[in-house]
């Protein structure tokens, strides 16, 4: 068996060997800042609509339209980048970012008609800086392939998991703030701050285009197979996550502790990360073909479970064992790119993923919605376990595309005419 198909266990050391690469820690520090708040602004947003609107459904929607115009903003900010480098493009969407959310704020505030406010949401989504992508990719170019790079992926997705325990307690918190809408505002301040430091770094800055692309032109990393059995089980992932963000806030406030429900969403988050730490240095499955769909199976019976608690107490302790499994399918996700992505297409490949996970994320945002105001929480569980379920059978059937892609062919060249 192959390294790359394996990517197996990691060592500490490696850990030590990565964070300490010279030029890492200016954009390490910096994308930090612009990751915080990515779980803070969705959970804000959705708690400062239902707030405004009275509605779980018309929040949902709101924060299923952001999802979509991030899954639409990532694929594309990520071939720029692939293409010019960070610098420019961060800057660039920074400034859009700033206004949108501004605009977004006063519409909510203004109580909008649920249609604009939607319309609102994907324009912040388009506009997201993707800071997350780039510095995803940019480990590819500062650590060598092997262990240390592996722990590379693993950090950055134990810190994002980080920001989802932090993000959804803050936003918890925020919204008994004075004006609801502060959570939002922080969150959006912060992302744009910590944007442009990371576009400023010398280590970004450095970054020129891809030499090498070789993608297809229009699907471009997704012309690989791999890349779209990878896109399939983030999806089921992104689903599952969906739902539980809509279901855990609806059974806090049906248990009259609607602020808590923010705080129940980072208990699975608090045994994501210290699990996925163990995980990294001794994953199983070893071969990825096989991880992918093993881990989002195992995922979706674990938050079946969520739908037996009768006490927020309970619906805690369960969450813990589901949330297990969160940073080890994160970093099956990011890990396999190095195996199914086309050469010079990192950025854009982890905007794919990115993708699947948003568009997951939005369908089970509003379905869940739906569930949760006609049939409670626990329906809302049982339908991100069976999505769950039923996308780890198809990237099963799929395992064997989860390869290196296949090299193109250069075209011939005619002969001179002399």
């Amino acid at each position: 068996m192959s390294q790359s198909e394996s990517h197996g266990r990691t060592t500490l050391a490696d850990y030590r060997i990565a964070l300490s690469t010279p030029g890492a820690r200016r954009p390490m520090v910096a994308s930090l800042f612009a990751r915080l708040p990515i779980a803070m602004i969705g959970i804000s947003a959705l708690l400062f609509v239902q707030r405004e609107t009275g509605s779980f459904a018309a929040a949902g929607l709101v924060s299923a339209g952001a999802l979509v115009g991030v899954s639409a903003g990532s694929v594309v900010q990520g071939r720029i980048i692939d293409r010019f480098g960070p610098t420019r493009p961060l800057l660039l969407v920074a400034a859009l970012f700033s206004v949108a959310m501004t605009i977004l704020v006063l519409a909510i505030e203004a109580h909008a008609p649920t249609p604009l406010l939607v319309t609102l949401a994907v324009g912040i989504g388009l506009t997201e800086p993707m800071t997350g992508s780039a510095s995803r990719a940019l480990w590819a170019r500062l650590v060598p392939e092997g262990p240390a790079r592996d722990a590379a992926f693993s950090y950055e997705a134990i810190s994002m998991e980080t920001f989802f325990i932090l993000g959804p307690g803050l936003a918890g918190l925020l919204i008994a703030a004075p004006w609801p809408g502060t959570g939002m505002v922080l969150g959006a301040a912060c992302m744009v701050t910590g944007a442009v430091l990371f576009a400023l770094s010398p280590a970004v800055r450095a970054w020129g285009p891809a030499e090498e692309r070789t993608g297809g032109r229009l699907l471009g990393a997704l012309a690989s197979p791999g890349m779209r059995t990878l896109a399939l089980a983030a999806l089921g992932f992104g689903m599952v996550i969906g739902f539980v963000e809509v279901a855990v806030p609806a059974a806090a406030e049906e248990a009259g502790h609607l602020a808590l429900g923010g705080l129940l969403l980072s208990a699975w988050s608090v045994s994501s990360v210290g699990f996925g730490v163990a995980y990294s240095l001794r994953p199983w499955p070893r071969p990825m073909r096989l991880r992918l769909p093993v881990l989002l199976a195992l995922f979706g019976a674990l938050v079946a479970l969520l739908a037996l608690p009768t006490t927020l107490w309970a619906l805690a302790i369960a969450m813990l064992g589901a949330g297990a499994l969160i940073t080890p399918q994160s970093t099956a996700h990011s890990t396999a790119i190095e195996i199914v992505a086309p050469k010079g297409t990192a950025a854009e490949a982890f905007g794919w993923v990115l993708t699947a996970v948003t568009l997951g994320l939005a369908f089970g945002q509003s379905v869940s919605g739906y569930l949760v105001e006609h049939s409670g929480p626990p329906a809302a569980f049982l339908a991100a376990a069976a999505c769950a379920l039923a996308l780890a059978a198809v990237v099963w059937l799929l395992r064997h595309t989860i390869r290196p892609p296949r090299p193109v062919k250069p075209t011939p060249t005619a002969p001179a005419l002399t």
